[in-house]
């Protein structure tokens, strides 16, 4: 029982975390003069990885340490089919890890693409939370 408690910890601590990174995102983007679109990409992001990577926790299924969604993706793919389109959707949210966090050359996207981003990170949060126990959700 003890593992099963330790399993449901490890996994309510990875969805609050993609939980807050959803709600940086909104905070993001809703900023004014301007918005702060490089950040609210790279939450996008990390929301989806942490969900995926909740997924993986409650099946008891290790990753390494990793910020590629494909990677992540792919086991969470072999556990349940039916993630496939949204796990290879999710995909390209990967370089937002990383391409606008470091200075460089690089305009941030436009802001659509930061809201495309955000509604396919709640998309991957919530295909997560509708297979895992409703106890578990933050």
């Amino acid at each position: 029982m003890a593992a099963d408690a330790a399993r449901g910890a490890d996994t309510r601590g990875w969805l609050r975390r993609a939980a807050a990174d959803l709600r940086g995102a909104d905070v993001d983007l809703v900023a004014v003069d301007p918005p702060l679109i490089g950040d609210a990409v790279f939450h996008c992001q990390q929301a989806a990885e942490k969900a995926l990577k909740a997924f993986l926790a409650w099946h008891d299924l290790p990753f390494r340490k990793t910020h590629d969604l494909g990677e992540i993706g792919q086991q969470c793919i072999a556990l349940d089919r039916s993630l496939e389109p949204l796990c290879r959707s999710a995909e390209g949210l990967t370089t937002f890890a990383w391409i606008f966090r470091y200075p460089g050359e690089l305009e941030e996207p436009p802001v659509e693409d930061a809201v495309s981003a955000l509604a396919l990170a709640r998309d991957v949060d919530n295909a997560v939370l509708s297979r895992l126990p409703g106890d578990l959700r933050p």
